[in-house]
């Protein structure tokens, strides 16, 4: 079995509050296996009785009736027994149509429109099976429906949210027993996707490519009424290839243009990029002035919540250790909880005639959490000096106190270099440093 005990602590630690439990994130990271296994296993261990765990999965065909929130709520209730606490597990919630308040319709069920009100929805049902003293609910969802600004509104104080991801390294490692660079480097290309992480060689490769052409792109699809996947499929590789790379919306249709010889419009792109976002399959990084203290401008780096999902765009074809490097190492800070941007400044300085002009420098991530805060370079090599010059410069161009960090894909200890800069082996960053 692959541990989980970082997400098992967090539904320990809410178990039973009184307030629905909310757990998000992309399709197939292990948000059911969380539920109905580990978590299950725990309940049973702690003496629960089997009857008194009720799950129901949302995206199976012999359940679709209980996409209907009123169907929904009779069943649980059905279900439950009222002298005895019941966990309740409820596997892609999002699925739960809204529907118009059957008080307005003559008693019919009618789905509600956008701009419809005396609605319905599985808020709703959450909420109100979570009232219930008898009831501790879980429910679980994949897309951003279950973020959008409307649902955080009415579940702001009402609910206790989790995110999961897929493996973190540190959960991968633990499962190899292993922290050796052989391992950093399969993590880094193939990810901890769990049912990828069971596979071997050519079978990972091919679970993670069809995700997203049998999962993702095809949720994606249906879920936002699109006709084709072509402009998406080619998006989507644009910006596999630009992990790391600093985008704006007019930026990749020019790129879309000169790959594909079509035209599409900055708006379309900023459309698209959200459908992914929205699907939990990629995350905007913003730029940060790390002199104003304020984000800046409209480019971003995207990255992919997984390596494996990213390298799976790419067939597998592009071992750019870099980019995969920068990708994971955002990944890992996101999961240990900092808020990471992307560092950007301006300074001063005398070109070769003597004038003054304004340069502009780059720190891979800025992260903070609590009253700790990194600037952080990520480099897959610096025994080369030219490259050690260009990884340094944004910081011997600052003159903070905040700590400046080197990443290097190499089994380093941590130390410091004649600057006072910490340099330190990817390993150690990931599985001590950062915790």
């Amino acid at each position: 079995m692959i541990e989980r005990n970082v997400y098992l602590s967090k539904l320990i630690s809410v178990k039973e509050n009184g307030f629905p439990k909310i757990i998000t994130g992309i399709r197939r990271c292990g948000k059911s296996y969380l539920l109905k296994e580990i978590y299950k296993d725990y309940l049973i261990n702690q003496g629960v009785k089997k009857n008194n765990i009720i799950i129901i999965e949302l995206d199976e065909v012999k359940n679709a009736k209980y996409r209907n929130p009123i169907e929904l709520d009779k069943y649980v209730r059905k279900l439950c027994k009222k002298d005895e606490m019941n966990y309740v597990f409820i596997d892609e919630i999002q699925m739960v149509n809204t529907i118009v308040n059957p008080i307005f319709t003559n008693g019919k069920y009618i789905i509600a429109k956008k701009d419809d009100i005396n609605v319905i929805s599985f808020v709703d049902v959450v909420l109100g099976l979570s009232r219930e003293k008898y009831i501790d609910l879980y429910a679980t969802g994949s897309n951003s429906k279950m973020l959008s600004s409307d649902i955080v509104t009415e579940f702001r104080d009402k609910a206790s949210n989790i995110s999961l991801y897929p493996l973190s390294f540190e959960e991968f490692a633990k499962y190899k027993n292993s922290q050796s660079s052989d391992i950093v480097f399969e993590y880094m290309r193939y990810g901890g996707m769990p049912l990828a992480v069971l596979k071997n060689g050519e079978e990972k490769k091919e679970y993670l490519k069809s995700l997203f052409e049998t999962t993702y792109f095809k949720d994606i699809i249906e879920h936002n009424n699109l006709e084709k996947s072509d402009a998406l499929d080619s998006l989507c590789n644009i910006i596999s290839e630009g992990t790391g790379h600093l985008f704006n919306s007019q930026k990749i249709a020019d790129t879309y243009k000169s790959v594909t010889k079509d035209k599409i419009d900055k708006d379309t792109v900023k459309k698209y990029i959200n459908y992914f976002v929205d699907a939990f399959i990629i995350r905007e990084a913003s730029r940060y002035d790390v002199k104003g203290n304020i984000e800046i401008g409209a480019l971003r780096k995207y990255f992919f919540v997984d390596n494996g999902l990213r390298n799976a765009r790419l067939n597998f074809a592009y071992d750019d250790e870099g980019q995969m490097l920068e990708n994971m190492i955002y990944n890992e800070l996101i999961y240990n909880g900092y808020i990471v941007n992307i560092g950007a400044f301006e300074k001063k300085e005398k070109d070769t005639d003597g004038k003054s002009i304004s340069k502009s420098y780059e720190i891979d991530f800025v992260a903070k959490r609590g009253i700790k805060k990194y600037y952080i370079q990520v480099t897959n090599d610096i025994s080369n000096a030219e490259t050690k010059a260009r990884e340094l410069k944004p910081f011997l161009a600052l003159k903070d106190s905040i700590q400046k960090i080197i990443v290097v894909n190499k089994p380093l200890e941590e130390s410091l270099d004649l600057n006072g800069f910490t340099i330190i082996g990817v390993s150690d960053f990931l599985l001590r440093f950062i915790k």
